[in-house]
């Protein structure tokens, strides 16, 4: 069957077979991680260097707290992108590729929560490193409000604004 003959997928408004659906949404999941692994790869990257600057000692309580904090989130976040890596290797081939792509999809929520939560920690940190608590707490708040707004707002008014084009 050629593609002008395959009906409609109601579920994409593509001209594709469910299992073409279901490759093309995987890879666009293995696509976003590659990106958002990086991201966390660098930000644990300088969440490590930290200890060995001489400025480390001086930590007071909260800020040691904040950074253990902040080192247990990049590896959680490290965790959460691995894990559509491991199912997919252990699902292979068992013809469930929906359930791996709706597991991998709920996954991939964790990885930009956790590094929405990683970004604004380390602005919090670095702010309270170097200006003061008062400070950091505005500059983490702000950060919070614009990952909120870029990672749930945003797409909201963009599914609502296609809901609407389609009527």
């Amino acid at each position: 069957m050629s593609d002008d003959e395959l009906p409609e997928n109601p579920k994409s408004g593509r001209r594709e077979t469910e299992e073409e659906r279901l490759d093309r949404k995987w890879e666009d999941l293995l696509q976003e991680l590659r990106v958002m692994q990086t991201g966390a790869q660098l930000l644990a990257g300088f969440l490590l260097t930290l200890p060995f600057q001489d400025k480390f000692d001086t930590l007071d309580d909260f800020q040691l707290g904040l950074y253990l904090g902040l080192v247990i989130l990049a590896t959680l976040t490290t965790g959460l992108i691995m894990g559509p890596v491991a199912i997919h290797r252990r699902l292979s081939g068992r013809h469930v590729k929906e359930r791996l792509v709706a597991s991998a999809h709920v996954l991939v929520w964790g990885v930009l929560t956790a590094l929405a939560l990683l970004v604004t920690g380390i602005v919090e940190f670095i702010f309270d490193m170097v200006l003061d608590r008062t400070w950091s707490s505005i500059a983490a708040g702000m950060m919070a409000l614009v990952m909120v707004l870029l990672l749930v707002v945003l797409p909201h008014r963009l599914m609502l604004h296609e809901e609407h084009d389609r009527r």
